[in-house]
């Protein structure tokens, strides 16, 4: 007796802690996994905004800016109830914005290094405070930033934050930092280009000058202001933040920032210890254990105090920009410190070269990358019509060893808007992509925050061009908006269009944070049914997902106008991996529920008649 409670004990934990570690009884592993993780990135600024002026290089006063309190209990709980189960809110970190906070201590910004009047996001001023244009009493941000952090997990959700390791804005200035935490680039040899305890990388004996701005631009469009004179103070210059060591970086180079010195030498050789290839099988307690004993650059130790720091104030976890720009020892120093004071921490990179992925994944210890070179590139090609469904397989394929750590998404803040006329120009389109996109693997999923409303970034809001939402400029974001209702969030103002787009989300995004097959096995049946399904071509996609009391068969039509009526076909190796013994069984589909479909079983192959609708996905669940 006490040998089975002890062994029902042991597989109760299990269960509740999931498994991360490889077994011989792969399925085994994928059933003890957590359910599929939902990010909602959400431009902080933005978000709770209900001004409609939308004048280009617009002030606070003019075009409004939204505030830590506009995410009050109402707004999180309908974020909750899209299914959304972490929320980064992007543009928190203090950075470089054009608005006079100095009776709150805070130096004016030269617009001459600022991109727009709000300012870059990805150039960080001060860490160890948040973004003043957040708060409703800017001398209070901090503690309203922190009630954020405690309403949002009142609401059972996690909170992640940037964190921008690979450069920080020109003018850096911490205005309360820790005891004992001095600035990037204080106690620097300004003297030599490099040096390893140095925080930034230098042009000895120059001067920084202003880039040569380009196509009729001007900061904040002609907008005087009294530091808009083409001089910004910087001597000796630093190496821009994506690398170039020009004392007057170019117009499209990263001039707001400077490049952070991680012990790279200028010819690229490393002044650390590398790690060993073996530590790609290890865990983090081994990696942090190695690096107990190594001397690391004074830079890995900032960025490690950071990242502690916000970990002690609340957050739950990180999304990394730019993370390959940056060494990955780096990372792995970084990630194990961070996993050894939280081992639940979500760890997000944006890594774009696929040559890299299994070094930052399994060396850096990142949780997760941005799947947007593989699966994002292929399926917007879809979208747009000029690309076949046959080539998703084949990335999944790919990737089936890292599956698990590659993030999908169909928009962020770097991308374009899916209903941007450089996109597709039209919403609805992104219902199968999204479909595939979050029911694919057992990958977390992102959603951007008026995605789901079909936000079209068409705004002139000053810095940049439309199609991407602005991230530089004080903007409303009009779909969303009119989801947001005057702050009553209860998309009382969308149209029936946008209301059923946003339907569509949340039913899909629900059935796929409790679904355990979404957590389990994969096999495509794509190729099977191009080669036996009379009518079945590249402009569908399907796949089966399954453990042992859940299992599903997807279906997407990415095209815009073609209907199909097709016998489709379940292959007998699925038909006796399933172990389905019947001759008939009953399909229920789980976003709408209204297709009466039957599976029949004849010769070990099963057969669906199946009429589908463009743009229509089904998620057919077998009732056994």
């Amino acid at each position: 007796m006490k040998k089975l409670i002890w062994t029902l004990l042991v597989a109760t934990i299990g269960l509740l802690l999931g498994c991360n570690d490889k077994d011989s009884n792969e399925s085994e592993v994928k059933v003890m996994k957590k359910k599929k993780a939902v990010v909602y990135q959400v431009f902080t600024r933005l978000f709770g905004n209900t001004n409609t002026s939308n004048k280009p290089w617009g002030t606070i006063e003019e075009n409004g800016v939204g505030k830590f309190a506009d995410f009050n209990d109402k707004a999180l709980s309908e974020i909750r109830d899209l299914g959304i189960t972490h929320i980064w809110y992007t543009g928190v970190p203090h950075h470089a914005v054009i608005n006079d906070y100095t009776a709150f201590g805070i130096s004016n910004d030269d617009p001459d290094v600022v991109k727009g009047r709000a300012g870059s996001p990805y150039a960080v001023k001060d860490y160890y405070n948040v973004n003043p244009d957040l708060a409703t009493n800017p001398a209070k941000r901090l503690e309203e930033f922190k009630a954020l952090i405690n309403r949002t997990h009142l609401h059972q959700m996690k909170v992640l934050i940037d964190i921008v390791p690979n450069h920080v804005a020109r003018n850096y200035e911490g205005l309360t930092n820790p005891e004992g935490v001095v600035d990037f680039g204080a106690q620097d040899d300004t003297s030599v280009e490099y040096h390893q305890s140095n925080n930034f990388y230098y042009i000895p004996d120059s001067e920084f000058k202003v880039s040569d701005w380009e196509n009729s631009y001007s900061p904040l469009g002609n907008n005087n202001n009294p530091l808009e004179d083409n001089k910004f103070t910087e001597v000796p210059a630093k190496w821009t933040g994506n690398g170039s060591r020009l004392p007057q970086p170019h117009f499209n180079d990263w001039y707001e920032t400077v490049k952070i010195n991680y012990g790279v030498r200028p010819d690229g050789s490393k002044d650390f210890d590398e790690l060993p290839d073996s530590y790609g099988q290890m865990d983090y307690k081994a990696h942090f254990e190695f690096w107990k004993t190594k001397e690391v650059p004074d830079s890995w130790i900032k960025f490690r105090d950071i990242a502690l720091y916000w970990l002690d104030f609340g957050v739950d976890g990180f999304r990394f920009d730019m993370a390959e720009m940056v060494p990955v020892e780096f990372w792995s120093f970084m990630n194990s410190s961070i996993k050894m004071k939280n081992p639940e921490a979500f760890l997000l990179a944006e890594v774009y070269n696929p040559q890299l992925y299994r070094a930052y994944i399994r060396k850096g210890k990142m949780d997760y990358l941005y799947d947007k070179v593989e699966l994002y590139d292929s399926i917007k090609h879809i979208m747009q019509g000029h690309g076949w469904t046959d080539h998703i397989p084949v990335v999944q394929k790919g990737l089936q060893d890292i599956e698990h750590n590659m993030l999908h998404f169909l928009e962020n803040h770097d991308e374009q808007r899916i209903a941007s006329p450089d996109f597709v120009g039209r919403a609805e389109v992104a219902k199968p992509a999204m479909v595939v996109s979050a029911t694919l693997s057992t990958s977390p999923t992102m959603l951007y925050f008026g995605q789901e409303v079909g936000e079209p970034g068409a705004e002139e809001a000053g810095f940049g061009n439309p199609t991407r939402t602005s991230i530089f400029d004080y903007i409303g974001v009009p779909n969303h908006q009119r989801w947001v209702n005057n702050h009553k969030y209860d998309g009382g103002q969308l149209s029936d269009k946008e209301k059923s787009l946003r339907d569509f989300y949340k039913r899909l995004l629900n059935f796929t944070i409790t679904s355990d097959a979404l957590m389990g096995d994969y096999q495509e049946i794509h190729f099977y049914n191009k080669e036996h399904t009379e009518n079945y071509d590249h402009r569908l996609l399907s796949y089966v997902r399954w453990v042992d009391d859940e299992k599903l068969i997807v279906i997407s039509n990415f095209d815009t106008e073609k209907q199909y009526d097709i016998e489709f076909k379940l292959p007998p190796e699925i038909i006796k991996k399933w172990k389905l013994n019947g001759k008939h069984y009953k399909l229920v589909e789980q976003l709408y529920g209204e297709v009466n479909c039957e599976l029949n079983i004849n010769s070990e192959l099963g057969i669906i008649n199946l009429e589908m609708e463009p743009l229509e996905s089904f998620i057919f669940k077998i009732k056994e």
